[in-house]
């Protein structure tokens, strides 16, 4: 009893330490027009940026979570470290099970090759881990991470949480009616439908595994581009996983602690956390994976009612049997903005093309209407990009979710177009909700360049037989912008009005050393330069063509001269230049002697 007690006084200082240092920490880096609602919520005004948190689009539906704190004193380098009670605690909180811890790290890897802008820290994950679930129940999991029962938050009903009908059919949470927060990182399945992963490479994608979630998790908290070693960046990552101020600041207190220190310690042998978020005096928190405590003030099921006296007893001291009064049912929940949308509508968005790599100028506007027409603010509009494409949202995520303004309408984030050049849709849907959506056709054309020019002015000349010392060296442009990847295909011509190939003068080669004088696949670089392959002179001199064309029309025509090769002196004539000393007529005659 003693020892509990001194557990509550510790948390108690615990709590009041760590929550004002990182209100402190984090007072400094507050985003502009940042809000704390009636609900002590920290939101930002910033919509076009600031991810949406209503209930649904957090990845745990805002549902309960862990509010155990870390020990007070440092976190111990090995279970073995500290003595007493105190230590021992210290050291089985410090201490993340190998399992766990593994997913963790393989988790941070991914996304350092991945979105390495992000710069997330294993360590996030861990205290995300074990304020949503005590790090899988203190490491309860199979060899492949996989959870040895179901981790389950209560169901989201209304009832002292958010609403959210069911959204999966009860695929991930066994609940046809309302949805529940899934597996050691508690995604709801209307997110995990998006941002799931497979982790451990299984080829599946289990809320239940926690490889598949803390890979799931680290992509969730690194969209729309934030730097999470940026303060500001951080705290909105962690809201927009459960937007609660108490929670952001349980999360940044188990990120410092882990970051002073942690080990490893067996699966199965974690500190389970005691003290939950929903918990009430006189009420036993329930865990994850349980049936939540009925709720003072409400009912918990039918009235029964009284018995009466069996007929014919007689008994004189029965009172007389009166009717129990009328049980007045519990009130419904009243409609929200999304049980009011009857379709959705395009609110003007215009034609939807980019060129491969760039952003996209038009941005999708929906507008969520009654069945009478009429404009339905607070409703979350989920955008997915459907198709074979590697366009995404800014961010780099394949889904956004937007709230309706006053006026109903909700404008999905920029377009980014990638590499792949064609036709796909993008699908407007309300989120948690089935009606009648909107799809919208996206087109990515090829990159393209409106003018070519040649870097450098040197002359390029060669001699006949011989090979051309200077490469030629181009640069494409588009609106005055470097025309990077674009495709450029480079001729020899016959002359500036017969585009014919010439099938004599200068020329490439292939990759067998043979002749060719057309090349094709050519791309620019990021810079939007290009560089030939080296060219060669057949034993023609004279002046030649070099036509250069990209996608979108831009040419450029490069003069190349082969100079004849030198000629040799010929060999002299024996009979016209005779060597005297073989001439006879000039050799002294022989004096015969006497």
């Amino acid at each position: 009893m003693a020892a509990h007690i001194g557990r509550r006084l510790r948390k108690g200082a615990a709590t009041t330490a760590v929550a004002a240092a990182a209100v402190a920490a984090l007072s400094a880096s507050q985003a502009p027009g940042a809000t704390v609602d009636d609900q002590g919520r920290q939101n930002t005004g910033d919509a076009t940026s600031a991810p949406d948190t209503a209930a649904d689009d957090s990845a745990t539906g805002n549902s309960p979570y862990y509010t155990d704190l870390p020990p007070l004193n440092s976190p111990a380098p090995s279970p073995s470290a500290g003595s007493g009670e105190a230590g021992d605690r210290s050291a089985a909180e410090a201490g993340i099970p190998a399992t766990v811890l593994d997913a963790y790290k393989k988790a941070e890897a991914a996304l350092r090759e991945k979105k390495a802008g992000c710069n997330l820290p294993w360590q996030l994950l861990a205290a995300i881990g074990k304020v949503e679930s005590g790090q899988a129940r203190g490491g309860r999991v199979t060899a492949d991470g996989t959870t040895v029962t179901p981790i389950l938050g209560p169901q989201l009903d209304g009832n002292g949480f958010a609403l959210i009908r069911d959204t999966d059919n009860g695929a991930y949470d066994g609940n046809r009616m309302y949805d529940q927060a899934v597996g050691p990182m508690q995604f709801i399945p209307s997110t995990w439908s998006w941002a799931g992963r497979d982790g451990n490479g299984d080829g599946r994608k289990d809320p239940n595994n926690i490889y598949d979630a803390a890979l799931a998790a680290g992509h969730y908290l690194c969209r729309f581009d934030w730097d999470l070693s940026e303060p500001g960046d951080l705290r909105k990552a962690i809201l927009s996983y459960n937007n609660s101020t108490e929670y952001l600041n349980t999360v940044l207190s188990w990120l410092e602690y882990y970051r002073k220190g942690t080990h490893e310690i067996p699966d199965g042998t974690g500190a389970l956390p005691e003290d939950r978020s929903d918990a009430r005096p006189g009420v036993t928190p329930s865990a994850p994976g349980t049936t939540p405590p009925a709720r003072p003030g409400k009912p918990s099921g039918s009235r029964p009612s009284p018995s009466p006296s069996a007929p014919g007893t007689g008994s004189p001291s029965a009172p007389p049997t009166t009717p129990p009064p009328p049980t007045t049912p519990p009130p419904s929940t009243p409609p929200t903005p999304t049980d009011t949308v009857h379709h959705l509508e395009d609110a003007g968005t215009g034609t939807l093309t980019a060129m491969a790599g760039h952003t996209f100028a038009e941005r999708i506007s929906t507008r969520a209407e009654t069945e009478a027409g009429k404009a339905v603010a607070k409703v979350r509009i989920r955008f997915t990009i459907v198709g074979d494409t590697d366009t995404t949202f800014a961010g780099g995520e394949s889904v956004a979710t937007v709230t309706t303004d006053a006026s109903g309408v909700a404008v999905a984030p920029a377009l980014q177009a990638g590499e792949k050049t064609g036709a796909f849709a993008v699908q407007a849907a309300v989120a948690g909700r089935s009606v009648k959506g909107v799809p919208y056709k996206v087109t990515v054309t090829q990159r393209v360049a409106d003018a070519l020019t040649r870097v450098g002015e040197k002359e390029l000349t060669c001699v006949a037989g011989g090979e051309f010392a200077e490469p030629v060296e181009v640069k494409a442009t588009y609106g005055g912008e470097a025309a990077g990847k674009v495709a450029v295909t480079a001729k020899l011509v016959t002359s500036a009005d017969d585009p014919a190939e010439n099938d004599k003068g200068p020329y490439f080669k292939d990759a067998d050393g043979k002749a060719i004088r057309t090349l094709t696949g050519l791309r620019t670089g990021p810079d939007g330069q290009l560089t030939l392959p080296k060219l060669y002179a057949d034993g023609t001199a004279g002046t030649f063509l070099l036509r250069l064309t990209t996608a979108g029309g831009a040419t450029l025509e490069v003069e190349l001269t082969v100079e004849p090769a030198a000629t040799p002196s010929p060999d002299p004539d024996p009979s016209a230049d005779p060597d005297p000393s073989t001439d006879p007529s000039t050799e002294p005659s022989e004096t015969p002697a006497v």
